[in-house]
């Protein structure tokens, strides 16, 4: 269980899919177009332990491609007031630049190195954390901060030490082991939205299908999933008073519709599926 809620905070997710160039450089697989894609895809799954019952394995992250970040800023002020706002990369599907996963990595990684937020994830220890410091250093990139280690843990964030609470994962803060329940299940029987549309088991097929904005919509529902759940456990925690759990939720709802009326009309139905569980 965490035991502080920083001024700045974020809760954030990843989607990823494995990575071509990592089937070409391990095992020669020629990359010439979507369908050599797929097959990239699939000597990857193989080589991981694919069976009939289970034909496309959990992968190393390090053989995987980042393709999308999404999260919710937190931030408060001196004055002690609460403001939320949602990062969703990359922010335009379109370029492919800015879609490269090296772009929206070095995006995301000054943003943490800037403001240096409170990371809150769900199976963040064992994966988001792991994938962003894979894949920079596939790239080659500095950490831009992220991976600074402070001499003690009190003095400053240390995003890869258990001893403080600058990376919270929500999964270890719920159960250990066989006890500990999916991002859907802990979410949707708290009356928080799970799943809306989309699994992260269909991400592969987007992509390969070109719909990166689909891949980018779910990315920020679990975004905003995972916020509503950091506020319920912090409340569980009396980190967050009744009246400042009952804010929180207020800020999420402003800060979807806020979003909603900017264009992103597909959180119309994360609102619709929230509505219906509170209801």
């Amino acid at each position: 269980m965490f035991k502080t809620v920083q001024p700045n905070l974020l809760s954030f997710d990843i989607e990823w899919i494995p990575d071509p160039v990592a089937a070409q450089r391990l095992y020669g697989v020629k990359l010439d177009g979507p369908a050599s894609e797929h097959d990239a895809f699939k000597r990857l799954w193989a080589e991981g332990g694919a069976t009939e019952e289970m034909p496309r394995p959990y992968l190393k992250t390090m053989l995987c491609r980042i393709v999308t970040i999404a999260g919710i800023f937190r931030e408060v002020d001196r004055n002690g007031d609460v403001s939320l706002r949602l990062v969703s990369l990359p922010v335009d599907i379109n370029d492919p630049e800015k879609c490269s996963e090296k772009n929206i990595l070095d995006g995301f990684l000054r943003g943490i190195g800037r403001k240096k937020p409170q990371l809150v994830g769900y199976n963040s220890a064992n994966a988001d954390i792991p994938i962003l410091m894979q894949r920079a250093v596939v790239h080659g990139m500095g950490g831009h901060g992220f991976g600074a280690r402070p001499d003690k843990p009190w003095e400053g964030a240390d995003y890869f030490s258990t001893a403080g609470d600058y990376s919270v994962d929500l999964a270890k803060a719920l159960a250990w082991g066989a006890n500990t329940p999916r991002l859907h299940e802990a979410a949707t029987v708290s009356g928080i939205p799970g799943k809306v549309d989309t699994a992260g088991d269909q991400v592969w097929e987007l992509y390969l299908k070109g719909q990166l904005g689909k891949i980018r919509d779910y990315n920020d529902f679990d975004a905003f999933t995972t916020h509503l759940l950091w506020a319920r456990i912090a409340r569980f925690g009396e980190l967050l008073t009744k009246q400042e759990y009952e804010h929180e939720q207020k800020l999420v709802r402003e800060l979807i519709q806020k979003e909603i009326d900017g264009g992103k009309v597909h959180l119309e139905r994360y609102l619709k599926a929230w509505d219906a569980l509170r209801g």
